[in-house]
């Protein structure tokens, strides 16, 4: 685990050790002050000599305030380390989700991938500046102290033989049974987070449908369950504190009680026996803060499996057998007895068996009840998901052999969930074409139907688009989406039901202007509606995962019922 969240303390390596030196001098300062405080005590108090204790007097208060700074810099140069570590760690987080397949996406699910890249990285920051501190400081502290104290009196030191392994024994005890209490917490944590996004995602139908109280009631019942597993898991740790507490305790009256009487036999000074106390506080503190860093340690564990969960996964989709120098060279499509599960079980196909051949230039549309697969069998042209067997070839190669960012610069696809960015229109567009002119960005407008309603606001291409779009409409967010996807010049342009919010006759004027633009590229919609497909050089029609039937419209009204059923069902709501 440590292997792999090492490599980002890189830049803050030398602040960490800087942190752990400092605070090894802090310690060091402390531990020998009671000793100095002893020496006043049995020479400068019993012999009255007040030069010898302002000397010391001073010495101390010099030591004090030296150990104050060296506290002071540790505690600067921990924070400025755990902060970069949390940086780099939440970037390199960030960076494997962004290069992460749909199929790894699903396996995490959003909310849990959101509550990695926060709380669990949060968790794992301030254990990461209590390592630097607290874990260097409390076992120095400990070893210090001990050898200062048997070096005062080491028949009375014997008290920590006792006192340490009990104490040892306890917390890891509690720390091996808590671990998988904090584990179950954090899922209980994604859940909620889950329900939140969704929730907020989701507001306007929430507001809608006037379902605030039951809303309400669900994220309830997420933070009871969440308050539950924590209860749970704390239910362990509450006893690290009042047993170390207890052991503290019976150490000290021990040493006084020992102590009383080897002072009465003459074998011990009161000096050494006040500064005796001291390190046995000093060496009790420090086992309390090891005990408090182990409870700390035990929910960082499971966070920072949690991070190491999603660093150590294995890309479904990668492209390091791919050929560099190769583009795709049209848009021409072949599916050559495909298979494709989405959980790469051969018993649970969603695609079974697909054979097709789609030539360059040509217009496809796809019909199909839901959850026919249609989605399934686009998504596998530029590589989203990867098939099970078989083969899926663009411009004559299979898309394995391409380099992904070759493959989908050469493929545009509008998906279902129109997603838009916040910023402004203009901004959204350009993800088509970073370099885009003002001039390309308003023909792609033209032709996807969204110039004229973006040029009715008054701030135009710069109308700012909120978060996730929110302040254009269903059919609006639509054809920004279509216009985005048209700015890459794509060898193939998939639609995928990119059309369902916008009017018959804008639906239309769309697929003209399509026509007219994408002269040479391979256009493949899906579609609800047959009168956005049926002028289409081939149709294909689908069913529960398998290809039904594959032709023009006149052909398929003639003899596929499935598609004249629909069809005329259609026709029958126009009329």
């Amino acid at each position: 685990m440590l292997k792999k969240l090492f490599p980002f303390l890189k830049g803050y390596g030398v602040s960490s050790i800087l942190a752990s030196l400092t605070v090894i001098c802090e310690v060091l300062l402390e531990v020998y002050i009671p000793y100095l405080m002893a020496d006043i005590i049995n020479i400068g108090i019993a012999n009255g000599d007040v030069d010898f204790i302002i000397r010391r007097g001073l010495l101390m208060i010099g030591m004090a305030c030296l150990s104050l700074a060296m506290g002071a810099l540790s505690a600067r140069f921990a924070v400025v380390a755990s902060a970069g570590f949390a940086k780099n760690l939440r970037a390199g987080l960030f960076e494997r989700v962004q290069g992460f397949s749909f199929a790894n996406v699903d396996k995490f699910s959003t909310a849990s991938l959101i509550t990695r890249l926060t709380t669990d990285i949060t968790n794992v920051q301030q254990s990461f500046m209590m390592i630097v501190r607290t874990l260097v400081r409390a076992p120095i502290m400990l070893v210090a102290a001990t050898i200062m104290a048997i070096r005062l009196n080491a028949e009375l030191a014997t008290v920590f033989a006792f006192a340490i392994p009990i104490l040892g024994i306890f917390l890891i005890a509690i720390g091996t049974r808590a671990f998988p209490r904090f584990k179950a917490m954090l899922k209980r944590y994604d859940g909620m987070n889950a329900q939140v996004q969704e929730d907020l995602i989701a507001i306007r139908v929430v507001k809608a449908f006037v379902r605030e109280k039951h809303e309400d009631a669900r994220f309830t019942a997420s933070a009871e369950a969440v308050r539950e597993a924590q209860i749970k898991a704390e239910r362990l740790l509450v006893w690290n504190m009042p047993v170390s507490q207890y052991i503290l305790y019976l150490c000290m009256i021990a040493v006084c009680y020992i102590g009383g009487h080897l002072i009465v036999a003459g074998d011990m000074l009161t000096g050494d026996l006040m500064s005796f106390i001291s390190y046995i506080t000093q060496i009790l503190s420090s086992l309390m803060m090891l005990s408090m860093m182990f409870v700390m340690l035990v929910l960082t564990r499971a966070s920072a499996a949690r991070i190491v969960e999603v660093l150590s996964e294995k890309n479904a989709i990668t492209d390091d057998d791919a050929d560099a120098s190769l583009s795709v060279p049209d848009g021409s499509i072949e599916f050559r007895d495909v298979c494709f599960s989405y959980s790469n079980d051969p018993s649970n196909l969603t695609l079974s068996h697909i054979n097709l051949k789609i030539k360059r230039g040509e217009t496809i549309g796809i019909i199909g009840g839901t959850g026919s697969a249609k989605s399934s069998l686009v998504q596998l042209i530029p590589r989203l998901y990867d098939v099970l067997s078989g083969s899926v070839l663009v411009g004559g190669h299979d898309v394995r052999e391409y380099k992904i960012k070759a493959l989908r610069d050469s493929v545009s696809m509008v998906l279902q969930k129109n997603v838009l960015f916040s910023g402004t229109i203009r901004d959204n567009l350009r993800w088509g074409d970073e370099n885009a002119s003002d001039a390309e960005i308003e023909a792609a407008c033209r032709a996807a139907a969204a110039h004229d309603f973006i040029t009715a606001f008054p701030a135009g291409y710069e109308t700012d688009l909120g978060q996730g779009g929110v302040n254009v409409s269903g059919g609006q967010k639509q054809r920004l989406c279509i216009a985005r996807a048209l700015l890459k010049r794509p060898k193939i342009i998939i639609l995928d039901d990119s059309t369902s919010a916008v009017d018959t006759a804008t639906d239309a004027a769309i697929r003209k202007a399509l026509r007219e633009e994408l002269v040479g590229t391979t256009t493949i919609i899906i579609a609800q509606r047959i009168t956005s497909v049926m002028d289409a050089d081939r149709i294909i029609v689908m069913h529960d995962g398998q290809i039904e039937d594959v032709g023009t419209h006149e052909e398929l009204v003639e003899r596929n019922e499935i598609y004249r059923e629909v069809y005329e069902s259609q026709q029958k709501g126009v009329a």
